[in-house]
């Protein structure tokens, strides 16, 4: 890859692998199982030796979990002319097709094919990003493992008797790991100011969207349909001027619940590109990197102390002062994060033009009360009850267990009203004890503690409700 090409893809990044990869040739022939595409054992790859293997320990992500359903027969991919191998691979993972969004910025090894004429797509489920360019060769793949983070994938286009997820590493974490991902195998989105050709200007800012990115400069370089919220972004636009790069052809863009202005949008699944999805993509992306940097500081401060307790003749499970200091640092940012304390606040209600807000508060898990941490809230912030549904994740269960003991003891400090700073004054004394009781209710492996304080809350609560006698 060229040093111009690594820069701009650098530059772009957006859930997508700019993988190098070894292109088949064509054959006018019968559907063949697909010979290997990527080179997986090549190259430098960030924390590729002890403690995390990056390349070489054994995956239990969701895409390794259907490639071994696929090898014994459990399940089939289809392939269809119109859209190849998405609708299947989308079934098979349970990614819904209404998170659908749109990106006409350059991003991924098939960058020439992305343009505001033929935007690329991208469906996200908690676990898995997919990102597919109309008449691409391949469909990407971004799966989490519990303990690897981001997993970078591909799988050939081309009709075939057994189609194959390929991991694509190497070149992929020369972009995804970056100080936008935190350091670790992760993800990103990024707004830029885009030319016409989908390039981004010379010389424009670039931003990393995540929930703390005030909405006038999310978006740039994406189309956005919404009902209401919109307004103010930077989406459904182009650089106007080369002279002055940060000035979009159209400097106010309105709501649109339709595209069908900007592009045929026959081709794709669906023809929106929903401003609530896009609003769950900022926060869920940075959210997963703060856990696999959790994660991944947490084995490493680890490792290196079992070295020294080891040299050193001291007990095994000795955990030095400077080890608890490299993860409870991002643990505390984690917290933070989790509980949204950095969240930009909504200046106007937000609307979505598809299910996505719907069918995303309908997977709860919900509370005895009916409450869920996906309920949206979307007048003055995203979500209802201010606590990242991500706790839920196979992801969050896997931070070892000295990081998780310290993330849920903060938790606890926080949501039992115990830790008043400053950090955390978005959050209200009622947001507190609903998230807490929500937890206690439908996450299961919570300290004891969290029970028994809600319960001697509501204890209380009655016995300060019920009328004297």
């Amino acid at each position: 890859m060229s040093a111009r090409r690594s820069s701009i893809f650098v530059s772009l990044a957006v859930i997508g692998c700019s993988a190098v990869v070894s292109v088949a040739e064509r054959i006018d022939a019968p559907p063949q199982p697909q010979p290997r595409v990527v080179v997986k054992n090549q190259g430098f790859l960030p924390f590729a030796e002890a403690p995390i293997n990056y390349r070489s320990a054994e995956l239990d992500d969701p895409i390794a979990r259907l490639e071994k359903r696929l090898d014994r027969g459990e399940v089939t991919l289809h392939h269809d002319l119109e859209h190849g191998y998405l609708r299947s691979v989308l079934d098979a993972l349970h990614v819904p097709v209404s998170s659908q969004s749109l990106v006409f910025a350059k991003t991924s090894f098939q960058f020439p094919q992305i343009n505001p004429a033929n935007p690329r797509a991208l469906y996200f489920n908690d676990d898995v990003y997919v990102g597919q360019v109309h008449n691409g060769k391949f469909l990407e793949f971004v799966s989490f493992d519990p303990k690897q983070g981001a997993i970078f994938y591909v799988i050939d286009e081309r009709p075939s008797a057994r189609p194959r997820f390929e991991r694509a590493a190497v070149d992929c974490v020369q972009c995804h790991v970056a100080s936008s991902t935190r350091g670790v195998p992760g993800v990103m989105l990024r707004s830029v100011f885009p030319k016409p050709s989908g390039y981004p200007a010379a010389g424009a800012k670039s931003f990393v969207t995540g929930q703390e990115s005030p909405l006038n400069e999310r978006w740039g370089g994406w189309y956005v349909t919404a009902l209401r919220g919109a307004e103010v972004g930077m989406a459904n636009a182009t650089v106007a001027n080369s002279e002055q790069p940060e000035q979009l052809n159209q400097p106010l863009v309105k709501n649109v619940s339709n595209l069908s202005g900007f592009l045929n949008t026959s081709p794709y699944l669906t023809g929106s590109s929903d401003i609530v999805a896009l609003m769950v993509l900022a926060h869920q992306t940075q959210m997963h990197n703060l856990i696999t940097q959790t994660t991944y500081r947490t084995r490493i401060a680890l490792f290196t102390d079992s070295q020294r307790n080891k040299a050193q003749g001291l007990p095994a499970e000795t955990i030095s002062d400077k080890a608890r200091k490299v993860f409870e640092d991002p643990a505390e940012q984690l917290v933070r994060y989790l509980l949204f304390t950095n969240e930009a606040r909504l200046n106007a209600p937000v609307a979505g033009n598809t299910t996505f807000a719907q069918d995303f508060a309908a997977r709860g898990p919900f509370d005895s009360r009916g409450r869920s941490l996906r309920q949206f809230d979307l007048q003055s912030r995203i979500f209802k009850y201010p606590c990242s549904y991500l706790i839920y994740s196979e992801t969050f269960d896997a931070i070892p267990p000295p990081a998780k003991e310290f993330v849920y003891r903060r938790l606890f400090e926080v949501l039992s009203g115990k830790d008043q700073s400053p950090e955390f004054k978005t959050l209200s004394v009622e947001d507190r004890r609903a998230i807490l009781e929500i937890l206690v209710d439908t996450k299961p492996g919570l300290p004891p503690e969290w029970k028994q304080f809600v319960g001697q809350e509501k204890q209380s609560i009655s016995q300060r409700t019920q009328p004297a006698r």
